[in-house]
């Protein structure tokens, strides 16, 4: 039985690695369960699974949840609380699905750990791709992403020689505005964005999908997670979300994953691997006629994507910058503060506001982040 510890398990991703375990409970016991500050969803999840620990990263919602919970699981709070649960000794594996910056230093302290890494935290390898991958290989950990296009790329590799591979080939939806002109975009409001055609997912990231900057994010993962310079990682959208990525060998061929948009497939591959289980879900058929379409993305329209590109050959911190003033921006949108074109000027105006850049270690990483988010806001205002 394969023991986890889940970050951010009253999110999307962490609700769908539980509808997993659910499905297989003599092959997964749940050990450790932290989230932000749903109180609710985390204290029905403590009675169904019952794990060894628990808890929230709010500490207002943490002394909630003290008052309501009487049981066995021990109830941690505060930010250590995600480190405490990544480092849980009885958990082998760690899924990592806490939104933004903040999964970096809980997989940092995993990997330090020798816990199994399940990689739904795009942001830790953006950010910090040299320290988490040079850890990795210190510590002999294994990165398992949990992305769909990341799995697909992962499980199109399973088999293949490197060196047979040309270029990785990511796939996008396209987002809800992609089939909107260039004039409408610029009046996208939160809610436009929020009604993604294909996916279901948190609001921080169905916005991101709405500017590409998602995709921009994945690109540069991708980068980290395979080792392919960004000169052969392309991205192509396709709106119907069928074939998750795809790699092209040198030969020509291209191989694909294919599946429904379901999130469950890839997390269970990641849960389970190398191994393959049998998962209740709407599997595809071809008993229907299926229609699958493919198109360049739209730079000019989602100058995003072009942007992830260029700080990800510049390397350094800026990707980490590109990533949390992004965060920051979102956010101020999501809140009526900013429109929709602002996000992007805002990451520009704050890689534009860059100096020097120190060794790259985990505390200057936090310095970076701190101050990218704090000029971001400063912008914002």
């Amino acid at each position: 039985m394969k023991t986890l510890s889940i970050l951010g398990s009253t999110g999307s991703i962490g609700t769908q690695t539980l509808d997993v375990v659910r499905q297989h409970p003599d092959l997964f016991s749940v050990k450790g369960l932290v989230a932000y500050r749903n109180v609710d969803i985390l204290e029905a999840q403590i009675k169904e699974f019952q794990p060894e620990v628990a808890g929230l990263v709010d500490e207002t919602a943490f002394l909630e949840l003290k008052k309501r919970y009487q049981g066995p699981t021990r109830l941690i709070g505060g930010k250590e609380a995600l480190i405490e649960a990544a480092t849980l000794p009885s958990a082998e594996l760690v899924v990592t699905a806490v939104v933004g910056a903040a999964g970096i230093e809980p997989t940092v302290e995993a990997i330090k750990a020798k816990k199994t890494i399940g990689l739904a935290n795009k942001e830790t390898l953006v950010a910090g791709g040299p320290l988490i991958t040079s850890l990795c290989k210190e510590y002999g950990v294994q990165l398992l992403p949990i992305d769909s296009e990341h799995s697909a790329i992962f499980q199109c590799l399973e088999g293949q020689s490197r060196e047979n591979v040309d270029s990785l080939l990511i796939t996008a939806s396209g987002g809800p505005l992609r089939t909107w002109s260039s004039e409408k975009i610029a009046t996208a409001t939160a809610a436009d964005c929020l009604r993604h055609p294909t996916w279901n997912m948190g609001n921080k990231i169905t916005i991101d999908s709405a500017t590409l900057f998602n995709k921009g994010l994945e690109v540069i993962e991708a980068h980290w997670l395979f080792g392919f310079d960004f000169d052969h990682i392309k991205v192509t959208v396709h709106p119907q979300s069928i074939v998750h990525s795809m790699i092209m060998m040198k030969d020509g061929a291209i191989l694909a994953q294919l599946g429904n948009p379901d999130m469950r497939e890839p997390i269970q591959y990641a849960l389970t691997y190398p191994e393959r289980k049998p998962l209740k879900m709407d599997t595809l058929t071809f008993a229907d006629a299926l229609t699958l379409e493919f198109f360049l993305p739209r730079y000019e329209d989602f100058p995003a994507l072009k942007l992830a590109f260029e700080v990800g050959r510049a390397g350094g911190f800026k990707p980490a910058v590109f990533n949390a003033a992004n965060e920051i921006a979102v956010y101020a949108f999501l809140d009526g503060k900013i429109r929709f074109a602002d996000i992007y000027k805002t990451v520009v105006a704050v890689l534009d506001k860059m100096e020097s850049e120190p060794t790259f270690t985990l505390e200057h990483l936090r310095e970076i982040d701190l101050w990218a988010r704090d000029t971001a806001r400063a912008l914002i205002k």
